[in-house]
């Protein structure tokens, strides 16, 4: 056989099977035409991680897991196995292999394994091994949602997948009270869906703060992550010169300040992975002003909204760094109950290129919640930035501190798990447009029954408001919103549980859920191979 032959049939193979993977339609006798809008269908399964919540042996933690009720038809569903293809229902969240102390035992661990074990002893390791395959937490149906309980400061990391009907827009949520000690708080965080890059502005290393990065690797291979610290003057020194190993299943919290020799106030980190991907989240602690999580800011981006700022707040710090080759000049605004005014002495903040820039926003909310909106001081130069906020409530040995990142719109919808009969408050912001949006209070973990309200917000304000309550509650539940028209809305949820007068809080942002992913419409077209 000749070798243009050879080609041919290789060329026909090759385009056989794009062909039939994908391609464009065209009717009778006409020219070829895009097909029609991606249509968006409902995920079928999603990933969860939750960090350990405290090395704290006075710390309690409550675990709350939730997918919201789905719209009539929206989805096949599989209560009895996969029909149709679709995965069976599931949403289960299992503690990880393990919590490792540091780095270097991260790297050491998988190889050590087993070694030089009786077999009285595999036996007992085996005994563990199936014991953490039990779920934790284990979610049965949408718009209802489940709790667990924790003490102490052993509760591991948790790692959790959800597949089927529960799969679409499934949060949880992780909140521990510590009622004392250097870690006294309330840290609350939503927990995160593994990935490869993420950014956490308001961290630092200084003397009085402790500061982890808590990494969770939710798959059998090992990740290899890299972690870079940017200051007021640009990047700090590494004195880490490989990558962190963190193996399959398992977790490892870094000590920021054991990275770098450099001092550092206010610093901005970076994540990312060479192989594999985690879940990251920082936990701070203030000696202080107490201890929260840190979540990751949006994705860099030229506008920035900060959602939540309380009324009471007595300090906000603002922190921002912008990553790429421009230097970024920003325009502050505050969208409090009636409008959007101007920070009088902070209009506007300059972020240099790979510098954290911060500024203390002193008396900003005048005693009115609202949300800080970041936007290029300049129409048409937007240069991206990512950002977030620290904040203290209270005074003297009565403070306590809450992060709030920049947060990605609500979108379509959002939702976020353990509110409480008391001490929840809902902050809605419309920067641009006014929005009307749906609240809905699901059935509690031990009773109640769901309910929804509506809520108009006007363009260029935050709308504050007590969540809702799903009557007869018992137990905690969850509060989904859903932008109805207008637009685009960012929440956050703000939960206080006071102790001992010191009036603890924990902030988390309410971006898209991502329930839903556009699929293409496809069908095989042999047409194109035709002379």
């Amino acid at each position: 056989m000749k070798r243009t032959t050879i080609s041919l049939i290789a060329v026909a193979t090759a385009l056989a099977a794009v062909t039939g993977f994908a391609s464009l339609t065209a009717p009778d006798g006409g020219e070829p035409v895009a097909g029609e809008a991606a249509a968006r269908l409902p995920v079928e399964r999603s990933s969860l991680l939750c960090p350990a919540p405290s090395s704290s042996d006075l710390a309690e933690t409550q675990y709350t897991s939730f997918t919201p009720a789905a719209k009539p038809g929206a989805h096949p569903g599989a209560k009895d196995g996969a029909k149709d293809g679709a995965e069976a229902d599931s949403a289960e969240l299992k503690p990880s292999s393990a919590t490792l102390a540091d780095p270097d035992a991260a790297k050491d661990a998988k190889d050590a394994k087993d070694e030089d074990k009786s077999t009285a002893d595999k036996e007992k390791d085996e005994a563990k091994e199936s014991a953490s395959d039990k779920p934790l937490l284990a979610l049965k149906e949408p718009g209802k949602p489940v709790s667990a309980e924790e003490s102490g400061g052993q509760a591991p990391a948790l790692v959790g997948t959800a597949t089927g009907r529960l799969a679409p827009g499934w949060t949880a949520q992780q909140t521990t009270t510590v009622a004392a000690g250097g870690g006294r708080g309330l840290l609350g965080v939503s927990c995160t869906a593994p990935d490869t890059d993420f950014w956490f502005p308001a961290a630092s290393i200084d003397d009085k703060r402790q500061d982890y990065v808590h990494l969770t690797n939710p798959d059998e291979a090992a990740a290899v992550v890299d972690i870079e610290m940017f200051g007021k003057d640009g990047a700090l020194k590494s004195d880490v010169t490989e990558g962190i190993t963190v193996p399959g299943g398992s977790s490892v919290p870094v000590l920021l300040s054991t990275l770098t020799s450099d001092p550092a106030q206010d610093v901005t980190v970076h994540v990312t992975t060479r192989t594999g991907r985690v879940g990251a989240v920082v936990r701070s602690a203030d000696e202080d002003s107490g201890s929260d999580w840190l979540s990751a800011s949006s994705d860099p981006s030229g506008t920035a909204v900060l959602p939540g700022v309380p009324a009471d707040a007595t300090s906000v710090q603002l922190v921002a760094f912008a990553p790429g080759d421009d230097d970024a000049e920003l325009k502050l605004q505050l969208a409090g109950a009636t409008g959007t005014i101007t920070p009088a002495g902070h209009e506007t903040l300059h972020v240099k290129s790979g510098m954290t820039a911060s500024v203390d926003l002193e008396n900003i909310t005048r005693g009115e919640a609202g949300s800080l909106i970041l936007s290029p001081a300049e129409s048409g130069r937007a240069t991206p930035v990512v950002a977030a906020l620290r904040v203290v409530r209270g005074k003297g040995d009565k403070k306590e501190i809450a992060f709030i990142p920049a947060s990605a719109p609500v979108g379509e919808r959002a939702s976020v798990a353990d509110n409480r009969a008391k001490g929840a408050l809902l902050s809605l912001t419309a920067p641009a447009k006014a929005a009307e949006v749906k609240v809905t209070a699901s059935a509690g973990t031990e009773g109640g029954s769901p309910t929804s309200k509506t809520y108009k917000v006007k363009a260029g304000t935050t709308l504050a408001i007590t969540a809702p309550v799903p009557a007869g509650l018992k137990g905690s539940y969850a509060l989904t919103v859903e932008t109805v028209v207008g637009g685009p809305v960012h929440a956050s949820r703000s939960l206080e549980i006071a102790e001992d007068g010191i009036p603890m809080f924990t902030v988390q942002t309410m971006p898209d859920d991502r329930g839903t992913v556009a699929v293409p419409e496809a069908e095989q077209d042999l047409s194109v191979l035709d002379d």
